[in-house]
Formats: C-alpha cells, sequence, structure tokens
C-alpha cells in the first residue's frame, strides 16, 4: 500500500522540490502540497471528516510555512490527529531544534539543502510508525479533530451571551457528555458570579504552557456541582492580556482532546484571544436581541469578522434572545440584515423566570419549567450538543452545519492591530 505524504510550506520552489523528491520515493503518494498552515489544517480537519483513513501517514512541514509557526503547527497536529507523522524540513538541524520539534511532537527532522537517501530513510521510518500507531489504536480511536468546540459571543453587551453559553453547557452536561465551560470574557466575564463560584486559578494560569499536560489542565479546571468542568476569567481583569491568540489556541486543543463538548463564552469584546477562538470552532453563535441597535451590533460584528478573515457571515449563526412575537423585528428580517445563519431556536423575553437565579448566582438551577430553560436546551439539541428536552421550541430560520479550522482571523486582527 502506497505512503500518503502530504507536503507543506510556504516557498513555492522549495515546495515543488520536495514535492519531487517525494515522488521518486518507492511507494510513495504525494498529496497535493499546503500554501500556508491553515490550508494544511483545513485539509487534514476534511480528510479526518470524511474518514480517519483518509488521513495521509506522513506530513512535511517546510520551516518557513506561515501564518503559525511551523512548531507552533505541528503541536496542533499532533494533538488533534495522533497518528499522523509530521516531519520538519528545516536548514537547523542542531540539538536545541531537534530537542524542541520532538517537543512539539514531530517524528523528526530533515535538513536543507534535501538529500533523497535521508528523506527517503527519514519518511519511511515516520509511515511505519504512523501505521503502527494506527493498528495499535484501531480505526475507532483515531479521532481526529477530538471534542466539538462552540463559541458564543454577544453582538454587544448585555444581548445574553453568558446565559446562553452556560445553559447550552449544562445541556450537554445533563445529556451524559464531558463538557467544559470557558470564560474568555477575559475583563469582564461573570460565568464564575452566574454559577456562584469562588476560584483560585483562571485561563491565565495556561497562557504561558506551550504543552498543557492533563494534569495541568485538571489544576486549572474547577470542577462545578453540576458537573461541568469549568476555566475561569481570571479575577483581575487586567491580568487578560496575558491569554493571548496562541495561549487560547494551545488550551482549546488541550480541552478538546479532554472533553466531549467545549463552550466558550467570548463575550462581546474583540482581542487576539476570542479572534482565535472564533476561528477555530466547530460552530461560531453571534447572540443578540431583536431591537435596531443590537441588530445593527451583529451586522458590525460580523463584517469585522469577515474582514479580519475570522469567519464568514455564511459560517455564523445568529441566536435570538428576548423574543416574542409583538417584536416588530422578526428573525427572518435579522437574517437578511447580517447574511448569517439563523439558529430556529428563539429564545423568549422572560426575564423574570430568570432574576431569582442570578440574583442568587444559582443560574444552573433554574427551573425546569422554565421557558427560557426550555428554549436554551432545545437549542443545545439543534446544535448537535445535546438531546433536546420536551417542551416548547420557538422556531426562526435555518442552522448552518461545522466549519473546519483554520488560523488567518487572529493573525488577522493582530496586523489590524498594529
Amino acid at each position: 500500500m502506497p505512503t500518503r505524504i502530504l507536503p507543506a510550506g510556504a516557498d513555492p520552489d522549495a515546495v515543488r522540490t520536495l514535492t519531487t523528491l517525494l515522488s521518486q520515493l518507492p511507494d510513495a503518494e504525494p498529496l497535493p502540497p499546503a500554501g500556508d498552515s491553515t490550508q494544511l489544517a483545513d485539509t487534514l480537519a476534511r480528510l479526518a471528516a470524511e474518514s480517519v483513513d483518509e488521513l495521509p501517514e506522513v506530513v512535511v512541514v517546510h520551516e518557513r510555512i506561515g501564518p503559525v509557526p511551523a512548531l507552533e503547527l505541528i503541536r496542533d497536529i499532533a494533538l488533534r490527529f495522533p497518528a499522523v507523522g509530521v516531519i520538519l524540513v528545516t536548514t537547523d538541524a542542531g540539538p536545541a531544534l531537534f530537542a524542541a520539534a520532538m517537543d512539539a511532537g514531530a517524528r523528526g527532522l530533515v535538513a536543507l539543502p534535501l538529500s533523497y537517501e535521508e528523506l527517503a530513510h527519514r519518511v519511511q521510518a515516520v509511515a511505519q510508525w504512523s501505521t503502527g500507531v494506527r493498528r495499535h489504536l484501531g480505526h475507532g480511536a483515531v479521532e481526529g479533530p477530538g471534542g466539538t468546540v462552540v463559541t458564543v459571543s454577544g453582538a454587544k453587551g448585555g444581548v445574553g451571551a453568558s446565559l446562553v453559553a452556560i445553559q447550552l453547557a449544562l445541556a450537554a452536561q445533563a445529556s451524559g457528555r464531558s463538557t467544559a465551560l470557558v470564560d474568555l470574557d477575559l475583563q469582564t466575564g461573570d460565568i464564575a458570579s452566574y454559577l456562584d463560584v469562588q476560584f483560585r486559578r483562571s485561563v491565565v494560569d495556561l497562557a504561558a504552557i506551550s504543552d498543557i499536560s492533563p494534569r495541568v489542565l485538571a489544576d486549572a479546571v474547577f470542577r462545578h456541582d453540576s458537573g461541568l468542568a469549568l476555566l475561569l476569567a481570571p479575577g483581575e481583569g487586567e491580568r487578560g492580556e496575558e491569554v493571548t491568540d496562541r495561549a487560547v489556541r494551545h488550551t482549546v486543543a488541550a480541552l478538546r482532546s479532554r472533553y466531549e463538548v467545549v463552550v466558550l463564552d467570548c463575550g462581546a469584546q474583540l482581542t487576539g484571544a476570542t479572534a482565535a477562538a472564533v476561528e477555530g470552532a466547530d460552530t461560531a453563535l453571534l447572540v443578540a436581541t431583536p431591537d435596531v441597535i443590537a441588530v445593527r451590533a451583529a451586522k458590525r460584528t460580523v463584517r469585522m469578522w469577515d474582514r479580519l478573515q475570522i469567519r464568514k457571515a455564511e459560517e455564523t449563526t445568529v441566536v435570538i434572545n428576548r423574543f416574542s412575537r409583538s417584536t416588530e423585528i422578526q428573525p427572518a428580517l435579522v437574517q437578511r440584515i447580517t447574511g448569517t445563519a439563523l439558529a430556529r431556536t428563539t429564545v423568549p423575553a422572560a426575564f423574570k423566570e430568570l432574576q431569582g437565579v442570578v440574583d442568587s448566582g444559582r443560574l444552573h438551577e433554574l427551573d425546569h419549567r422554565s421557558t427560557v430553560k426550555q428554549a436554551l436546551w432545545s437549542l443545545a439539541g439543534e446544535l448537535g450538543l445535546a438531546r433536546p428536552p420536551e417542551g416548547p421550541a420557538h422556531r426562526g430560520g435555518r442552522q448552518r452545519g461545522e466549519r473546519q479550522r483554520g488560523d488567518r482571523g487572529a493573525a488577522g486582527f493582530r496586523r489590524r492591530k498594529e
């Protein structure tokens, strides 16, 4: 059986030379090359979605790939596609880089300029390793991207994004799926207050750690009475600046490998951290209320995400909160204005149901008869996070499928900020 090899690099001449040499290897089947880290990640995710068997045995990454640095990209591939062997092609094959590459998850280095013999030897060894891992794990154990990641952002402050995020996570957990809820509203996040949590550690404690082990992750996570794993915003809002887009990618990758569902409350403010979260999510929700100011804010947010290459409008799903039949602005109009997909389930305007549990910090004890809870748990079912409960569901538009992950948006946000 031929060895499938996926070359990746930003330098067309270097990639052409690499592909030519790979095509000369015995039993080698080079795949069309990926021109940058985004294309490589999207290609692997697409192949994994079709079938694990479609993934290449070997990925060869040139050191000058971008926009994500090569070692960071290798670490991401190793976490998301554990049976794919990665080789780094580099001008520096010294012991320091070799150790760093191995720590990131590479299976070997090949020095530039390329040598046929060295490349053939390394590809053969990595292909045998990959085949052995797949045989040992079995087809069902290699799950590609891992758990499902959902981001919840507010079109503006005060539209109820945290309420939506918390109830989606509670619904997923109650349906038997291991679930993590992350507060990425780093300056003003209130998930701890909504759930009456006193905590010491936060997402900031993971910001400087590039290789997040299960034990390190467990130390940072707060286990709530509901069963949710909580990763909270820092108590000191100014420390939120320590959480970079790179830190978010590492943290989300670690959570994705540990939990079946990961829900991230991104608040209403765009930062490098929230840009990285939204661009890499399987489903990105944007919460809006049916009023002129919120709908304008939703349109502004969607356009900004598109300009910064974070997410396209059609890849974003708007959730209407505080909806009533008498509202002048109906869901179909919101969909037409924003150009997004629209969740079929809308959340009714029933603040009296929420006031008691919000004021007491017991949002997880919201009564099952609450129309708000019924709607949000129905939304969780619509999104595939949980089985929808019995009860009325409020219908609106259509819900879009999942999006492949990329790395363009956070880089675009950084460039615009600079």
